[in-house]
């Protein structure tokens, strides 16, 4: 996980506090952080279907609020590229919804439509050029649905963008609520690495202390 869980659960309340429906909320934020944690393990081949989910599920909340309701989830008649389509000419939504947004999420179908369609013989495995590019358009989205939808004052929400769209710790990986640092480091690099994971958040000395291996806690 390279998001800290507490800037997923404020993006969570947050965007389902602007009227973004439950499940179309649950699909992305699953979906985004699913491609992200495949993508740091190197596994990158679900990175264009997981980027694929969570397109349809961004197309159907611009859905809802063009037409008053979208397709739900799992309908087989729901084509996301018709969708995105008929949202450029609908003059109500802002521009970043209208083209943006809807350009970029473009991007990840059309990958997620033609994976594998890359030269064998080039020597570039196409899978990994597909998933570096979804998984930085999804953080891209992410943050603009932030910036566009979330209820909460600007400080607030360009601290969450900065969380979604920048703050990237492969290294870390969380287990029991409780991240873990992957590489051997000296205490001082080791509290550096955790405070930047951190991010605008921060941390307590005492979270600090409970996520440093024992033998580092004497010299916090």
């Amino acid at each position: 996980m390279t998001v800290p869980q507490s800037s997923l659960a404020a993006v969570e309340t947050g965007l389902l506090a602007a009227g973004i429906p439950a499940e179309l909320v649950r699909e992305a934020l699953l979906t985004y952080t699913e491609a992200k944690r495949r993508y740091f393990l190197g596994d990158y081949m679900p990175n264009a279907i997981e980027g694929g989910r969570f397109s349809e599920a961004v197309v159907r909340n611009m859905q809802g609020d063009s037409t008053g309701k979208f397709t739900p989830l799992g309908d087989s008649k729901f084509k996301a590229d018709q969708v995105i389509r008929q949202l450029e000419p609908e003059s109500s939504a802002c521009d970043s919804i209208r083209f943006h947004i809807r350009r970029s999420l473009r991007v990840i179908y059309d990958i997620r439509n033609k994976r594998d369609t890359g030269h064998p013989g080039d020597g570039i495995d196409p899978n990994v050029q597909g998933a570096t590019i979804v998984v930085a358009v999804m953080a891209w989205v992410m943050a603009e649905l932030v910036r566009l939808h979330h209820a909460v004052d600007p400080v607030e929400a360009q601290a969450l963008i900065e969380e979604l769209a920048t703050r990237e710790v492969p290294m870390i990986q969380v287990f029991n609520n409780k991240p873990r640092i992957l590489s051997d480091f000296r205490a001082s690099d080791h509290v550096l690495v955790l405070l930047y994971w951190a991010g605008q958040e921060g941390s307590t000395l005492t979270e600090l202390s409970s996520w440093t291996p024992p033998g580092m806690r004497a010299n916090m």
